[in-house]
């Protein structure tokens, strides 16, 4: 069920991006099938990889398989043979190694779109190099930016390299290759680099930049926390509010709601008068707490909204409203979107365990009992009986 149901992809174990922008296919209905090792690797030990608690590992088959078997590679081919999708998260050069790369895929299944997602790209002086999240979007500029006035700048988690810039990125660019083959188009290799997504998310700000309305000194823009009416404040109980008033009539609303008269304050764009502005706000919401500033603002367009714990935004009434999260296997997490309202994406199914729900997978593909058990003799791995 789901806009790209009958979409087949094969996966190749990975942590960050590559799971994340596979999970937005599986999401949408795309059958993965993911080629994991028979044991998790160290590095993954510490993660949520392969556990009912791995969010970005939902909606997925698994399969084993130890590609370091060079008989190995002739069972990955056989999947690879019947996916219009594979996807790998590896450092350039590993497939090809293993005997896997584009050339040897593409040549066996000449419609498949092969997607790569790596930091850095699969090209350039840092290919080669290791890296993670915070260190690809040091390279795009846009950390630079990210951070409070006279201090330094501060990771965004891993949102805007790892998943905006790069999960996000890669199933984009697979849709985008998917598109070109189904128009009569050949399969083609999908180059996603975090260090481009992430210089991506930031093209209104390099616009900004461009034109003159935007300085590279953080916390000093519009909307970087510089301008105080484009930020969080502190309630009476320890908690936030988030305000964001840029167009005039929201901010006058702003003011009626906090009772602060404008005759008695800076205007607006008055950068001058920006310390002062922030003291008021700051006094203001101050006074009482965060239930008692969303109860105030609960019916106004003052572009006010409350700072929520993760742990709380399931609970919020808009979020009940529209379904937004929901609890699989004891896991509160994010439904599928966007929403398709011809084609509703399923509920999603928790991660699978290492080989589980590979045997029914590999038959939904067509594959007949002597194939699987000569798939099982080349290594793979699964469970169930034959």
């Amino acid at each position: 069920m789901g806009v790209l149901s009958g979409i087949r992809v094969v996966e190749f174990e990975a942590i960050g991006p590559a799971p994340f922008g596979t999970m937005l296919l599986a999401d949408m209905g795309a059958e993965v099938v993911r080629i994991d090792r028979p044991a998790a690797p160290e590095e993954l030990i510490p993660k949520t990889a392969g556990s009912h608690v791995d969010i970005t590992g939902r909606n997925r088959s698994s399969v084993t398989l130890d590609l370091k078997n060079p008989q190995s590679v002739e069972a990955a081919l056989a999947l690879i043979e019947r996916a219009d999708v594979l996807i790998e998260g590896y450092r350039p050069g590993t497939m090809e190694r293993l005997g896997l790369g584009p050339d040897v895929a593409l040549a066996r299944n000449p419609k498949l779109v092969y997607a790569r997602m790596t930091g850095w790209g699969q090209s350039g002086p840092l290919a080669q190099r290791a890296g993670h999240d915070l260190n690809y979007i040091a390279l795009s500029g846009v950390l630079s930016a990210i951070g409070p006035a006279g201090g330094r700048p501060l990771p965004p988690l891993n949102l805007v390299g790892d998943y905006g810039g790069g999960g996000m990125l890669l199933a984009m660019g697979v849709l985008a290759a998917l598109l070109h083959v189904q128009r009569g188009g050949n399969g083609q290799v999908v180059d996603a680099a975090m260090t481009e997504g992430a210089a991506q998310l930031g093209s209104v700000i390099y616009g900004l930049l461009a034109g003159g309305s935007w300085k590279e000194q953080r916390g000093s823009n519009l909307l970087d926390g510089g301008a105080p009416w484009y930020d969080t404040y502190r309630t009476l109980d320890g908690h936030y509010m988030a305000i964001g008033p840029l167009e005039p009539r929201f901010y006058a609303e702003l003011l009626n709601k906090l009772d602060l008269d404008p005759a008695h304050l800076p205007k607006q764009h008055d950068r001058s008068g920006w310390p002062q502005l922030r003291e008021a706000f700051m006094q203001a919401f101050l006074s009482h707490t965060r239930a008692h500033w969303q109860e105030v603002f609960a019916d106004s367009d003052a572009c006010v909204a409350p700072v929520l714990g993760m742990a709380e935004a399931a609970h919020h009434p808009h979020n009940q409203a529209r379904g937004s999260f929901i609890e699989v296997s004891g896991v509160v997490q994010p439904v599928p979107a966007p929403r398709f309202l011809a084609t509703p994406s399923a509920l999603p199914r928790p991660a699978p365990a290492r080989g589980e729900h590979g045997l029914s997978a590999l038959r939904e593909w067509g594959f007949a009992a002597a194939e699987l058990t000569q798939l099982r003799e080349l290594g793979l791995g699964f469970h169930g009986d034959l």
